[in-house]
């Protein structure tokens, strides 16, 4: 496949070249892409041959049609039969006609049925059943089941699952097949078996069907919303395709009659095929299932292959399927476009293909034209989208039309999108809602809201339900949905989490020189996984910690981390550190960008500096500083320190 460019080897193109049988039946279940016409109640051309009975399996050739006209001339009825098959198939229905009729006269079913399959195509539909019917009786299979079809065009049902029932019990696939669609159209239990009947004979759509049926009865998972940015999303989510196969519903069998039907070229079954195979890891067969669909014209294998082709790094190869899908109408790969072009800056052709997809009426497509004027600060046309989305049921669109209309001012025309949202099912949503309460302090709603969304997984949302326990005083629920939050990557959680463990343990001793190092506690662990994601109140927390343990260098470290994004406790720190070293003038750097942060110590610190060195002045000034910072033990020690500055001066 020229388009996919170096990564073809990802598929293997000539594998699943497809096969025209050549028997009857075959040409019966290849008369519609992927529907027989017992489904739609129509008569073709491959239908009628696919109704035809033949008396000996007899090639199409000059010479043998020359042999059997000669022995039907001298008034053999087998020949006559075979001969009137021959021509019927060729198209020839006047030459064929008298041979059908002769042998038909002679007692020959096969010529009967036949005769029937003539006269239906010549526009004599109840003649051609009377003969349906003279064959059905003498057993002919075939004829049985023209015969249900035939009734069940005229509103029969009954009759046609007489006729149709006949020919299914005789092992006659397509009678079976015709026998299922009718009970099912009906809603009748036990069409599945006939299907199953149909299938183990190698109907392809029977096979489809059943398979169809049996996913229906598995037990399915929610589909997963993978947006990264935008709403684009593989079509036809199948069952878990894993599982042992027990002829009753299991995936494992699911899987069989998608296989079966996919391997003699039904297209849907390719891409379910594919998509059970996708998920369960098996990227490489899957791609062959899906470009086997594709190929054949199925705009949602053309779209999966894409994204297949687009997580293998190959995002040139993934937009020419996504291409050839969207101008078949498939409006996910339309948003998969356009999502490739915003990517890319070109916003004009983002654009062009969301409203593709929204023209094909993919919904996603007016919310992805939200998110696109929304980001280039169109909030007018983005409100316009998010709202006919929301409308149209997108939960994440009414999520952020609220969103919008928040950040408008207008938090009472906010609260029913969000409301809407998050009764859909939006996690953010819910989490939203529980901002809107808590800020008007409306604390028992906001807090019922951020449990729903803490119990979807929600990394925030258990973060605040674990600070209300905490403030309930409720510390084993608190601890609960901090370890959830902070497990799922929240940095605050895990510092609130590690204060929670810390208060439990009994005071640290004093470390000794020699002393082997105490294991890091639980609590330590967590400070320092909230300290690597930059938390500084945790940064300084472990940089105390180590310098409890007498480990000078891992405190200096983490002191220099806070004090550099901005923290007066750790600039502090790692003043008294650097002091203690003998850098006094580093020491009184880090104090000074403390103490103009507000930090009363760091103050009274740079006044006892400047009392030493003789600057009675400055000293005075941070003295000031340190009585207007606190706490009140600081001010009070920087009061008499002013006090006695003050007489130095006046000395």
């Amino acid at each position: 496949m020229e388009c996919m460019g170096d990564r073809a080897a990802l598929l293997d193109t000539g594998r699943f070249e497809r096969q025209h049988a050549g028997e009857a039946a075959e040409a019966f279940d290849h008369a519609d892409a992927d529907a027989a016409p017992e489904a739609t109640g129509g008569w073709n051309a491959a239908a009628m041959d696919a109704a035809m009975d033949f008396a000996e399996a007899a090639a199409d050739t000059v010479e043998t049609e020359a042999r059997h006209r000669r022995a039907a001339d001298d008034g053999d009825a087998a020949s006559m039969s075979v001969l009137g098959a021959m021509l019927l198939r060729r198209g020839d229905l006047d030459g064929a006609e008298p041979y059908l009729r002769a042998a038909t006269a002679a007692g020959d079913r096969a010529a009967a049925n036949n005769l029937g399959v003539l006269l239906h195509q010549r526009g004599y539909p109840d003649e051609a059943a009377g003969w349906w019917r003279v064959a059905a009786v003498a057993g002919s299979a075939a004829a049985a089941h023209a015969l249900g079809r035939h009734h069940r065009e005229r509103g029969d049902e009954p009759a046609a699952e007489y006729w149709l029932r006949q020919s299914a019990e005789q092992g006659h696939a397509l009678g079976a097949y015709a026998l299922a669609d009718l009970m099912e159209h009906r809603g009748d239990t036990g069409y599945e078996s006939w299907l199953r009947v149909a299938a183990e004979q190698g109907h392809r759509e029977a096979a489809y069907r059943l398979a169809r049926a049996l996913e229906r009865r598995s037990p399915r998972r929610e589909p997963v919303d993978t947006l990264t940015g935008v709403a684009v999303t593989v079509d036809a989510p199948p069952p878990d395709g894993a599982g042992d196969d027990d002829g009753d519903g299991t995936a494992g069998s699911v899987e069989q009659w998608y296989r079966q039907a996919a391997a003699r070229g039904h297209r849907r079954a390719a891409l379910h095929l594919g998509a059970i195979l996708e998920k369960r890891g098996e990227v490489k067969e899957a791609g062959r299932w899906y470009l086997m669909a594709a190929k054949d014209g199925e705009p949602r294998a053309a779209c999966a292959l894409g994204f297949l082709l687009r997580d293998a790094g190959d995002e040139e190869s993934a937009a020419v399927w996504w291409l050839r899908a969207a101008q078949d109408g498939d409006g996910n790969a339309a948003n998969a476009l356009g999502a490739l072009h915003a990517a890319r800056g070109e916003y004009q052709t983002a654009e062009r293909w969301y409203r593709a997809a929204t023209d094909a009426g993919d919904v996603n497509g007016a919310y992805n034209l939200g998110l696109l004027f929304a980001a280039q600060g169109r909030t007018a046309q983005a409100e316009q989208w998010y709202r006919r989305a929301a409308y149209a049921g997108h939960r994440e669109a009414a999520n952020a039309l609220a969103i919008l209309l928040l950040q408008a001012g207008d938090p009472h025309g906010a609260e029913p999108w969000f409301s809407k949202a998050a009764e859909a099912g939006s996690v953010d949503a819910a989490f939203n809602l529980g901002i809107l309460y808590a800020g008007r302090d409306d604390d028992r709603t906001a807090l019922g809201w951020y449990e729903r969304a803490a119990a979807a997984g929600h990394t925030e949302a258990a973060l605040q339900v674990g600070m209300a326990r905490l403030r309930d005083g409720d510390e084993r629920e608190a601890e609960r949905h901090l370890r959830c939050a902070a497990g799922s990557g929240s940095a605050e959680a895990a510092f609130r989490l590690a204060t929670v463990l810390d208060a439990r343990q009994p005071p640290p001793e004093p470390h000794s020189l020699g002393q082997p190092q105490a294991p890091k506690t639980e609590c330590e662990e967590w400070y320092e996984r909230a300290a690597e994601q930059g938390h500084r109140r945790a940064q300084v927390r472990v940089g105390m910690l180590a310098a409890a343990r007498g480990d000078v260098a891992e405190a200096a470290r983490w002191y220099r981390e806070a004090a550099e994004a901005g923290s007066r406790n750790g600039a502090f720190n790692l003043g008294l550190l650097l002091a203690r070293d003998g850098n006094e003038r580093e020491a009184a750097l880090w104090w000074s960008r403390a103490a103009r942060a507000g930090h009363g110590r760091a103050a009274l610190r740079l006044a006892l500096l400047a009392a030493r060195r003789g600057e009675l002045a400055e000293g005075r000034r941070w003295c000031a500083r340190a009585v207007e910072l606190g706490p009140a033990e600081v001010a009070e020690r920087a009061a008499r320190l002013s006090e006695a500055l003050h007489q130095e001066l006046t000395a």
